[in-house]
């Protein structure tokens, strides 16, 4: 939409480099999707609900360790549940439900590209998605067994919906529903509160107050009824008082209580954080910003974006839970306001920042094998004395699958650097190649030494074998609910809610020294374990003893 002079020229995309960032877009979402078991703490609460759906056929109440888990709705549980079940065949469980994320993922992707194209030019869609891809923040989350993936799949549709208003307003008016609902049934009431707050905000710029924008909102309403409306029925239906626990208990009422205490102790946490989780879009929206200061509150597009983007920071800082995951959100805008600096970014900075990545990225991915190299081989340096430490009994051995993928990787990317031409992509293209590059190392190379700590796995097969053959049942004490979904998982075991005395088997989650037994004398202690290299977190198995 504006092109300013003396800045790099920009050229178009060609089928061949389509191609390319079409093929560094799909091994960025796909690596590290398959592969690995559930990890502690995130993916161990969400595949609980989804083991608990496929187990149980019961999709409408989210449950955990059979208690209801009403923190978020169901369609992120739903989705990875279908994904987990088709895929069954070829792989397990665990995996197949994390493919859910990829799907969220390429979602999100393509409807950033989408509002790339539709605010700055049809050239402008590879370049937001590859800008998204590129942030921080995006790495480890758009990876996990995570329902905050649908969530923001849903904000990345509602975005393009408003993207969309002035040139199709009741194509986009579906869009904007559509994307409320998938929010609303993926992470609950904050999706209304970002589509009211950014509606009524945008209303008060003249591009925005029109009667065809309100008839955008209002197809919107419509179309996202359905989303809204079907499954709380359903639960009310089932439950009415499980309904209250939902809609007031865990949101609505929770949230005023939260907003009636004044007390905000993390209210910038996204101020201070959102510089590392949406590096390097951050500093390129910012000069964005700068550099149309004078014109950005009179352009619809930048009235779009710094509305979302001032909009989310305000509603989910003086939200109960604030954490990186919860902000997710927030890079959309940010990487559409860093693509559209690609038209005004000076030389030197984009070269500065180019060569930046660069360096970095090769130092990171010399030292990922130079310490995997390290662990395998057993040499003596300081490094790898340090990470047998941290992962005590973990066994290093060469796998030659990962080995050649990581090494054809690590070419390509040589020549992808090597040959990308002048452009003001190149600083973003060769970025967010970079930081695939180094998640295919972790993956690859690294994926058993990371799998070894962060997963149960081992501990629940340790503590199956040492189960007495004979015993009539089992309970636990303290035993957090994520540790008790991996251990319904892993090792199959059923849970009574019985009274401790009546169960001859007693499983107590504690700290490194153990503390008495609150039910008293009576018990022998026949194993202790943890996850490998967890120095805080002990699981004690005691026997009861006839007197």
């Amino acid at each position: 939409m504006y092109v300013y002079s003396g800045r790099l020229k920009e050229t178009h995309i060609t089928a061949g480099k389509a191609a390319l960032l079409f093929l560094l877009v799909v091994s960025w979402v796909g690596i590290g999707l398959i592969g690995h078991d559930p990890w502690k703490p995130n993916e161990a609460y969400d595949f609980g609900i989804i083991h608990h759906f496929i187990q149980s056929g019961d999709w409408l109440l989210p449950q955990l360790s059979g208690q209801p888990y009403f923190d978020k709705p169901p369609l992120y549980y739903w989705t990875a549940s279908a994904f987990a079940f088709l895929m069954s065949p070829w792989l397990p469980l665990h995996d197949g439900a994390r493919l859910a994320s990829g799907f969220y993922t390429a979602l999100t992707l393509l409807f950033i590209g989408f509002s790339g194209r539709e605010l700055f030019g049809k050239y402008r869609g590879w370049p937001a998605a590859v800008a998204l891809i590129g942030c921080l923040g995006m790495l480890l989350r758009a990876h996990e067994i995570l329902a905050d993936n649908a969530f923001l799949a849903g904000c990345a549709v509602m975005l393009y919906g408003y993207a969309l208003s002035v040139r199709r307003p009741q194509l986009a008016g579906l869009f904007i529903g559509t994307g409320l609902g998938i929010g609303f049934l993926s992470k609950g009431f904050i999706a209304p509160v970002l589509f009211i707050a950014i509606s009524l905000t945008l209303l008060l710029f003249r591009n925005w107050r029109t009667r065809t924008f309100l008839s955008t909102l209002a197809i919107a309403v419509l179309c996202a009824l359905p989303w809204l409306s079907i499954w709380p029925w359903l639960l009310y239906q089932h439950s009415p008082a499980l309904f209250t626990e939902w809609a007031w208990t865990r949101n609505i009422g929770r949230w005023l209580e939260f907003a009636r205490s004044g007390h905000y102790p993390e209210v910038f946490y996204y101020l201070t954080a959102l510089p590392w989780m949406a590096w390097p879009a951050a500093p390129l929206a910012a000069w964005t910003v700068w550099e149309a200061r004078k014109r950005v509150w009179h352009e619809a597009e930048f009235q779009l974006l710094l509305t979302a983007l001032l909009v989310m920071l305000v509603a989910l800082s003086i939200a109960p839970d604030i954490n990186d995951k919860n902000g997710l959100p927030l890079l959309l805008p940010v990487a559409l306001l860093a693509t559209a600096s690609l038209s005004t970014l000076r030389r030197g900075a984009a070269n500065a920042l180019d060569w930046f990545g660069i360096m970095t990225f090769a130092l990171l991915a010399i030292l990922l094998w130079w310490g995997w190299a390290g662990l395998l081989l057993n040499n003596n340096a300081k490094i790898t004395h340090w990470l047998k430490d941290y992962q005590p009994g973990f066994e290093p051995a060469f796998e030659a699958t990962a080995f050649w993928i990581a090494f054809v990787s690590t070419l390509l990317w040589m020549a992808f650097v090597w040959r990308t031409g002048r452009s003001v992509r190149r600083s973003l293209i060769n970025w967010a190649s970079g930081i695939t590059l180094i998640w295919i190392l972790v993956m690859t190379l690294w994926r058993p030494w990371l799998d070894s700590g962060k997963s149960y796995r081992y501990m629940v097969e340790d503590l199956t074998a040492h189960l007495p053959q004979d015993y009539a049942c089992i309970t636990g004490s303290h035993l957090g609910i994520s540790e008790k979904a991996m251990l319904e998982y892993f090792g199959d075991f059923k849970w009574h809610s019985t009274r401790r005395a009546k169960c001859d088997l007693l499983l107590v989650q504690g700290e490194r020294i153990a503390k008495p037994i609150e039910s008293g004398i009576g018990w022998e202690k026949i194993w202790e374990g943890s996850r490998q290299g967890e120095n805080s977190e002990r699981f004690r198995l005691y026997r009861h003893i006839d007197n």
